[in-house]
C-alpha cells in the first residue's frame, strides 16, 4: 500500500516544476568583503535568482539556468569565490519536496483534520478561511479588513485585533505582514501563528492589553496562489499593467515597489526581472494596501516587521548605502533581543540570527523596500526578518513541513521580545 501511495504522488508531482529542468543550485560562500561586493555583480550578470543572499562566513543558494551554468562557476573561480553545487537537477529536488507536502496533505484529510496546518505549508484559501473564522469567532478583539482586490481579484485581508477595537490611541500598535515574495512560503504561517498566540492559546494577555495589533499574513496573494500552482519560486505580483511587456513578463517586486528612493539601486528596469520595480512608486494595488496600514496608524506604530525567508537574518534600515539611521541604537538594541529570545527557543540545526543594518550585513543594496520606507515616515522600529532555512530536503528553501510549527513558534517568542521592549522604549 505503501508504495501505490508514493507512486500516485509521484504521478501527481512529476508532472510540475518542467521550466526548471536542468537548472542547477548552487551554495556559494563570500571570504571577504571584496567577494562579497563581486558576487553582487556576478550574480546579476548571470541572471542568477537567490534564495538565500551569502553574507560574510555563511553560505547562500542560488539557481541558475542551463546556459549560465559554466560561466558562472568559471567566474566564481576566478575570483577564488568558495561554491558547490546543491542540486544538479532544480526540478528532481522540488518534485522530492512536493511528495513530501502531499503526503501530510493527505494524511491530513484522511485524519480529518480542518484546522489551518503548521504541519505543512498554508494554501491561501486555508488562510482567508482562518481570518474569516477567527474575527466570526472572537467578534469583542478581532476586526477582519478586506480593503482591496489583488490585481488578480483575490481579497487582500488582514486582522485588526484589539481588546479595546483599536478606540484607546494611548495603546502603541504593532504591524506585521508576510508574504510579500509569493514564493516564500514559510513567510505566512508565522504572521497566521502570531493570530492563534494572540487569540486563540494566549499566554502572553499583556500583549493584547498593552498593545493593538494588525497582521497581514499574505500581502501578495497573486503570487502566491501562483507558486502552488504554476511556478515554484515565482517572486513578483502578477499585474500585466506596467509596461508593453508585461503580458508576457508579468508582475512587479514588491519589496522594490515602495516610495523610498524607488528604482535607484537593487532594481532592474527590465519587466523580466525577479526585482523590477514597477513602472512607479506603488504601482501595485498591494503595496498601496501596506502603505494606507503604515499611515492611518503612524502616530501608533511604534514596531513595524516584514517577514521573508530565508536566510536567519534581522535587517534595519538604511539599505540603500549602508549609513544609518538615527535611531540605530534602538534598532539594533530591539532587533538583538528578538534574536536572543528566538534563539533561546530555536533548534540547535538552525543558525543564530544575524542582527545590522541591511546592506552592510547582505553587502547588496536595495531601495523601495517596505522596512526602509515605514522607517522613512516614521515608525521607530522597522525591520524585515529572514527566516531560518535548514540543510533538508531542498535544503533551506523547501523547509521540511515537519519543522514549520518550530519556526513559527521560536519566531512567536521573537516578536514577544520585540513588543516588550518596543513598549518600554516608546510608551509614556
Amino acid at each position: 500500500m505503501k508504495f501505490w501511495t508514493v507512486f500516485f504522488l509521484c504521478t501527481i508531482v512529476c508532472a510540475k516544476h518542467e521550466q526548471y529542468m536542468r537548472w542547477r543550485s548552487y551554495y556559494i560562500s563570500p571570504n571577504s568583503q571584496d567577494q562579497l561586493r563581486a558576487i553582487g555583480a556576478i550574480l546579476q550578470d548571470f541572471e542568477a535568482d537567490v534564495l538565500s543572499r551569502p553574507i560574510l562566513k555563511r553560505e547562500g543558494l542560488v539557481l541558475i539556468k542551463p546556459e549560465q551554468q559554466d560561466g558562472f562557476t568559471k567566474m566564481l573561480e576566478e575570483k577564488g569565490i568558495e561554491y558547490r553545487i546543491h542540486s544538479a537537477d532544480v526540478k528532481t529536488a522540488l518534485d522530492k519536496d512536493d511528495i513530501l507536502i502531499q503526503a501530510k496533505k493527505k494524511e491530513n484529510l484522511a485524519r480529518g483534520k480542518k484546522e489551518l496546518p503548521y504541519d505543512n505549508y498554508q494554501e491561501l484559501e486555508i488562510i482567508n478561511t482562518y481570518l474569516v473564522d477567527i474575527a466570526n469567532r472572537y467578534p469583542d478583539k478581532v476586526t477582519l479588513v478586506s480593503p482591496a482586490n489583488s490585481f488578480e481579484g483575490h481579497p487582500i485581508q488582514y486582522l485588526k485585533i484589539s481588546t479595546t477595537n483599536f478606540n484607546d490611541t494611548s495603546k502603541p500598535v504593532i504591524f506585521i505582514d508576510g508574504g510579500i515574495h509569493a514564493r516564500e512560503w514559510i513567510a505566512p504561517p508565522t504572521v497566521t501563528w502570531a493570530i492563534h498566540k494572540l487569540v486563540e492559546n494566549v499566554t502572553e494577555p499583556e500583549l493584547l492589553d498593552d498593545f493593538d495589533w494588525i497582521l497581514l499574513p499574505v500581502v501578495n496573494p497573486d503570487g502566491y496562489k501562483y507558486t502552488f500552482t504554476n511556478a515554484r519560486f515565482w517572486r513578483k505580483t502578477r499585474s500585466i499593467n506596467q509596461d508593453p511587456s508585461s503580458i508576457t513578463c508579468p508582475g512587479v517586486d514588491g519589496n522594490r515597489n515602495y516610495d523610498f528612493l524607488w528604482n535607484t539601486v537593487g532594481t532592474d528596469n527590465s519587466p523580466c526581472a525577479d526585482t523590477y520595480a514597477g513602472s512607479e512608486p506603488f504601482s501595485e494595488v498591494e503595496t498601496r494596501v501596506v502603505r494606507d496600514i503604515l499611515h492611518e496608524h503612524l502616530n501608533r506604530i511604534t514596531l513595524y516587521i516584514t517577514m521573508h525567508s530565508y536566510g536567519s537574518m534581522i535587517l534595519y534600515p538604511w539599505g540603500n548605502n549602508g549609513t544609518l539611521s538615527n535611531n540605530s541604537v534602538d534598532l539594533h538594541r530591539v532587533g538583538s533581543a528578538m534574536a536572543d529570545a528566538i534563539h533561546a527557543k530555536s533548534l540547535s540545526e538552525f543558525p543564530e540570527y544575524v542582527v545590522g543594518n541591511s546592506f552592510l550585513v547582505i553587502g547588496y543594496a536595495t531601495a523601495g523596500a517596505s522596512e526602509d520606507y515605514a522607517h522613512s515616515i516614521g515608525v521607530p522600529l522597522t525591520y524585515t526578518i529572514e527566516l531560518p532555512g535548514l540543510g533538508m530536503s531542498f535544503e533551506g528553501f523547501n523547509l521540511d513541513p515537519s519543522y514549520i510549527e518550530q519556526v513559527c513558534s521560536e519566531t512567536w517568542e521573537g516578536f514577544v521580545a520585540g513588543a516588550k521592549l518596543a513598549g518600554e522604549l516608546y510608551v509614556k
